[in-house]
């Protein structure tokens, strides 16, 4: 049974009979559960101290349940030995701890630092979880050249400069760099491009550098352009504009018009970046904007980053969560996390006051080394940008609701097609790729309610080299890999990882396979169905096969027909993807890679030294330890490999 192949709820009953209703908040989890749980919990209080803290709740798997933090661990824990006092969803929880593990912190604050470091790391599902939390990118200005570069950078920020950012995205850096580069003529070479150059590359064509690599500037007039560029990102925009603006007059005037030309041109390289930021407020410097609505059980956070009195772009999140938790909660819970792995501005602005405000200040404050303010703004200005802000979160979740609502409609379509009792939550998705066998690989994708579950792809390097060319070989070795970690990890399907649904891109061949796996494996409810294009190839006109069920088509127009077919052609798009990258990596393995304890920089010594693999291969002994950094020891080492003996 499709349902009963997933089901999540740990007091289920055990698939074919009748499922219960949904619990409402007052309906007490099964007393036996219950009891375990809380003998459990009871049984830890013995030794758990009156001290600040985190504690996680473990589950059978000894995976995170939930994580908390308190000011005192043992009042905390005694709480949840009160089910009377519970709601169900922290019923349910106590009924699936196992264990409870703590750790014991100096402060409050620490344990709230601690404990958004743990969820992100441990993602317990009954927390709130921030699953989309990407780095940032930043614009940077080297510092370690006579002639500075301007680049996009992401990661860590170690290198010499000046870092200006967060922007939202990638795209909002790449608008902002091409316009910083035609107001300010920054080079964007390499420093090994720069250094090779003889005369000005096609930038300077194009009036976006004033070629500093052939001296068509002095250093200092170099450095007067970087010093304009950092003023701007200081908040000098408006005087450096006008400053241009007198230059251009000056140029008139002494009819040097090729001179005002250029100078008309950075103005509006300046002004393209001012009339692509959507939200502007006067005053506000330094800040970011962190607006919620909630509607429908779910959360939309718009967060807009301002620097320098100007907006970086801005991003929207929709956190996981219980859909009874307040607005409050989550927003706590989300800032924690957000800034776990990143600095805070002095300044940020809330649409709701989050719990535990003055804490969470003080906890930013302490990761950040400088004052943070938490401030919710009732009026003015700064509670206009608000405003726009939550609008902004509101048609973003009304968005989501709506292409939720449309995946759900086609996800019952799907089942209705295949005859699948519903609701569908996972379908997973099976292709490969190869090129005469070589870097063959298996792909699964995954969908569900929301869409595409990208976080949820996995690809299969295939490691049986006899089946590595054949399509049948290779499914069989995907789905056994697949499956046979499922039923290791769970064999009694507590967890969202099992599919409701399986679709094979293939035809009764692939699909005979797939029905012998999982009959190797003891699984018999999970459905499979293969989708095969029609004669010559032809997508529309597509055959779906299934065990027990004469071949058929959908009609031509069929939404539901349409959605397979993007389900299709996304495996078979991350299915090739994959397969490029190991073919590409494939490319620039050598010989020396196959050789134990020789990385990147020996063997990078050895190319040096003789010139290709298969020099070093021919390498006679006394060669080899004349390589620099190579020693006796490891030229024996690297001699053996190639003339071992038969």
């Amino acid at each position: 049974m499709a349902k009963a192949a997933r089901d999540t709820h740990p007091f289920k009953p055990a698939p074919g009979r009748e499922p219960p209703h949904e619990p409402d908040a007052a309906t007490p989890a099964p007393a036996v559960s219950l009891e375990r749980g809380v003998a459990v919990l009871k049984a830890k209080l013995r030794t758990l101290p009156n001290a600040p803290g985190v504690y996680r709740m473990l589950d059978k798997r000894g995976d995170a349940l939930y994580v908390g933090k308190a000011r005192s661990l043992k009042k905390r824990v005694v709480a949840y030995t009160q089910p009377e006092r519970l709601p169900y969803r922290l019923q349910r929880m106590v009924a699936e701890t196992v264990t409870l593990e703590v750790v014991v912190t100096h402060t409050e604050v620490e344990a709230l630092l601690l404990e958004s470091n743990y969820i992100k790391r441990f993602m317990p599902r009954y927390n709130v979880l921030l699953r989309d939390d990407k780095s940032f990118p930043y614009i940077r200005i080297s510092g370690d050249h006579d002639f500075p570069q301007i680049l996009k950078h992401r990661g860590a920020r170690t290198g010499a400069g000046d870092y200006f950012g967060p922007f939202a995205s990638a795209g909002a850096v790449k608008l902002t760099l091409t316009a910083l580069q035609r107001a300010f003529l920054l080079r964007n070479c390499t420093d090994s491009m720069f250094a090779s150059r003889t005369r000005p590359c096609l930038q300077y064509q194009i009036k976006r550098c004033t070629a500093p690599c052939v001296g068509y500037v002095t250093k200092e007039q170099y450095a007067e352009q970087v010093r304009e560029a950092r003023d701007f990102f200081s908040g000098k925009s408006r005087q450096i504009q006008e400053m241009l603006a007198r230059r251009m007059q000056q140029a008139s005037e002494a009819l040097d018009f090729e001179a005002a030309a250029l100078f008309r041109d950075r103005i509006r390289g300046l002004s393209h970046i001012h009339a692509h930021q959507d939200v502007n407020v006067a005053g506000l410097e330094d800040a970011d904007v962190i607006a919620a609505h909630q509607e429908g059980g779910s959360t939309c956070i718009q967060v807009f980053f301002f620097r320098g009195g100007r907006n970086y772009g801005n991003r929207a999140y929709f956190p996981s969560h219980e859909k009874n938790l307040e607005l409050p909660a989550v927003l706590a819970s989300f800032i924690g996390q957000f800034y776990d792995n990143k600095e805070p501005p002095r300044a940020i602005l809330l649409s709701h006051a989050p719990d535990e405000q003055e804490l969470l200040a003080e906890a930013l404050a302490l990761s950040a080394g400088h004052r943070v303010e938490l401030v919710v703004p009732q009026r003015g200005a700064k509670r206009k940008v608000i405003d726009q802000a939550v609008n902004n979160a509101r048609e973003a979740l009304g968005r989501r609701l709506a292409e939720s609502s449309s995946q759900r409609k086609l996800l019952d379509g799907v089942a209705a097609a295949f005859g699948l009792d519903g609701p569908l939550e996972r379908v997973e998705v099976y292709d490969n790729s190869h090129v005469q066998g070589t870097s063959a690989i298996g792909a699964m994708i995954v969908a569900g309610p929301d869409g595409l579950m990208k976080n949820a792809y996995r690809k299969f390097n295939i490691r049986a080299t006899e089946v590595a060319g054949d399509d049948y070989g290779m499914m069989r070795e995907v789905l056994t890999r697949r499956f046979a970690r499922a039923l290791k990890e769970d064999p009694d399907r507590e967890t969202s990882a099992w599919p409701d649904l399986v679709l094979i891109d293939g035809g009764l061949g692939q699909l005979g396979i797939a029905v012998e796996v999982l009959a190797e494996l003891g699984i018999d409810d999970v459905p499979l169905v293969a989708i095969a294009k029609g004669p010559d190839r032809n997508a529309g006109r597509e055959r779906f096969f299934m065990p027990g069920r004469e071949p058929f088509s959908m009609e031509l127009r069929d939404p539901v027909l349409y959605f397979l077919q993007r389900l299709r052609d996304e495996a078979h798009r991350f299915a090739i993807e994959t397969h490029r990258a190991k073919r590409a990596k494939a490319l620039h393995r050598s010989s020396l890679d196959d050789i134990p304890g020789i990385g990147g920089k020996r063997k990078k010594a050895l190319l040096m030294h003789f010139g290709s693999a298969r020099a070093v291969e021919r390498a006679g002994l006394a060669d080899l330890e004349a390589v620099e950094g190579i020693s006796r020891a490891t030229a024996k080492k690297i001699y053996a490999h190639f003339h071992e003996e038969g």
